[in-house]
């Protein structure tokens, strides 16, 4: 079998460093979330005085928010080493027995988008994470027998954005289970600040609130918006980012002053115009919109519905009054609406 071959790209590398490096390292750099923050570190301080490693976490949330980020922070508290993977990539049990046997006492097992883990390689993480031994199957049919493999005592972090889709019996096993929520405008500025701080990037407060106030309550929407308009404020502006820089950058990607985007807008002119305001099912307005239906369950709908845009009820998606007045239509559904100004 010929020897497998991977293609390292330096720009890859380089935007990899560069994500990295405006990740925090301490739990005083990383604004937001405070009740979370608060259990995590409590977990840290008691485990280092038993000196025992940490209980199984298990961090849900949006994509966005910080939850690759936590788990580097607390294993950087606790002191010890992590390694990352996620669950699409382990296919097969021999991946996970891989993973497992390379690790040390107490080191940190970082599994991102676990519910997508297979359920065979689910069944094997039970044990792992009880009784730290792991049993392999060998061979198949009437040869088949199995050996057990002794773990050191690990701990698993996992990730993920849709936490329904794990089985009772995985999630139970997690000692504690914390969930991200959005951030306020105020606490992505304080990320914005230190963003700019590390990129060297010349803006004011009113500059990046604009920014903040856009971002959808997620850091890396945050940090990729604050990426965008430095460059504008390069090629278009004086180096500089400041409230009317921003705003411009910012409608030139179509983003309004309420964080709004193109397609947050089609999703709710579909529903009040092209459905006359009734309630739609998922599938018609995906096709409506040309769009995918996860698309809008997993990156449109939950800022749409925090905003109080969008409602979910059991015949379908409705738009709320609040929508109704964007598209000027005071209240009513139907009607041909007034296009919300984006300039």
């Amino acid at each position: 079998m010929p020897e497998e071959r991977f293609i390292s790209s330096e720009l890859n590398v380089k935007e990899e460093a560069f994500e990295s490096s405006l990740r925090p390292l301490c739990f005083a750099d990383f604004p937001g979330q405070d009740r979370v923050k608060e259990r995590l570190q409590i977990m840290v301080d008691a485990s280092r005085e038993r000196g025992e490693p940490l209980g199984h976490l298990l961090l849900s949330g949006p994509p966005g928010l910080g939850k690759t980020t936590l788990a580097n922070i607390v294993a950087n508290a606790r002191g010890a080493s992590i390694k990352t993977t996620s669950g699409p990539v382990i296919e097969k049990p021999g991946d996970l027995a891989g993973l497992l046997t390379s690790l040390d006492e107490g080191d940190v097992l970082f599994i991102d988008e676990i519910h997508r883990l297979p359920m065979t390689i689910e069944e094997y993480l039970y044990s792992a994470m009880e009784d730290f031994v792991i049993d392999i199957m060998l061979e198949q049919g009437a040869g088949a027998r199995s050996i057990r493999l002794n773990l050191p005592r690990f701990s698993l972090i996992g990730a993920t954005t849709r936490q329904g889709k794990l089985s009772s019996p995985l999630r139970s096993r997690f000692a504690l289970a914390c969930r991200l929520d959005y951030y306020r405008a105020e606490e992505l500025c304080i990320i914005l600040r230190r963003s700019a701080r590390i990129l060297n990037i010349a803006a004011d407060e009113e500059g990046l609130h604009q920014i903040a106030r856009r971002s959808r309550g997620t850091p890396r929407i945050a940090n990729n918006l604050l990426r965008w308009v430095r460059d504008y404020a390069q090629v278009r502006g004086a180096n500089h980012i400041d409230s009317a820089t921003a705003d411009a950058a910012l409608h030139m990607l179509d983003i309004d002053e309420d964080g709004l985007d193109e397609m947050d807008n089609r999703i709710l002119e579909a529903i009040l115009v092209k459905f006359n305001g009734r309630p739609v099912g998922l599938k018609s307005l995906a096709v409506a919109v040309g769009e995918e239906v996860e698309t809008i369950e997993d990156v449109y709908e939950p800022f749409l519905i925090q905003e109080g845009y969008l409602m979910r009820t059991p015949q379908g998606r409705v738009a709320t009054a609040k929508a109704a007045r964007r598209f000027g239509l005071d209240g009513q559904p139907g009607g041909s609406p007034r296009q919300p100004s984006l300039f």
